[in-house]
């Protein structure tokens, strides 16, 4: 996971491990992280944690944000990277978000599915519903209703898993087909083409 090392003396050694989302840094109680330093704002500045890396913003500080000793209002953070927020510098020590997928207990395995009147894959756990997806880990089918599905705290994207291995799931390609229509409906529509045909010879 993402972490930041404090190097000011008196800070020394401190280590900040950011969490998925929105990190705000400190002098206030309210901040996720207390920074106790006179030169430091209440709500200094934040630093919002992706799976892309670490998006860095300062909250209208009094003595300033910079990175690599230059003033920043809004910056994207790299290992190595010097972070001073007023007189504190800190250390970017890793800018990586690392989600630990869950691991989904599996009392029993399926039974093998089977193919329904109409053509499609029954589910092997929901014998009723159409197989819509696979896994791409373990290529077990699955209905919609057998997906774990797992909101990084933070994320707009929902993962969807395997209730077998956890691996990936992918749509296959078995989402509901279209009503059949009855041969009334065809008769029908064939009627009023025919009689628009008519009325537009008569024009």
């Amino acid at each position: 996971m993402a972490k930041l090392l404090i190097k000011t003396e008196g800070l020394e050694n401190t280590l900040i491990e950011l969490r998925l989302g929105i990190n705000r840094l400190g002098r206030s109680a309210d901040a996720d992280f207390q920074i106790n330093h006179a030169t430091v704002s209440s709500l200094h500045c934040e630093l919002v944690l992706r799976d892309s890396g670490v998006l860095l913003r300062d909250l209208e500080s009094t003595n300033g944000t910079f990175l690599n000793n230059q003033p920043v209002r809004e910056a994207e953070l790299s290992a190595g990277q010097t972070l001073r927020l007023g007189d504190v510098e800190l250390l970017v020590d890793n800018t990586e978000a690392n989600v630990a997928i869950p691991k989904f207990a599996n009392t029993e395995l399926p039974a093998p599915p089977v193919v329904k009147a109409d053509g499609d894959m029954a589910c092997p756990r929901h014998r009723s519903a159409t197989v819509t997806h696979q896994c791409t880990h373990c290529h077990e089918v699955m209905c919609f209703a057998c997906i774990h599905r797992l909101r990084r705290k933070g994320g707009q994207k929902t993962l969807n898993l395997c209730p077998i291995c956890s691996g990936t799931v992918e749509i296959l390609g078995g989402a509901p087909k279209p009503a059949k229509r009855s041969v009334f409906a065809r008769v029908g529509e064939t009627v009023k083409l025919a009689f628009k045909r008519t009325v537009n010879l008569d024009k």
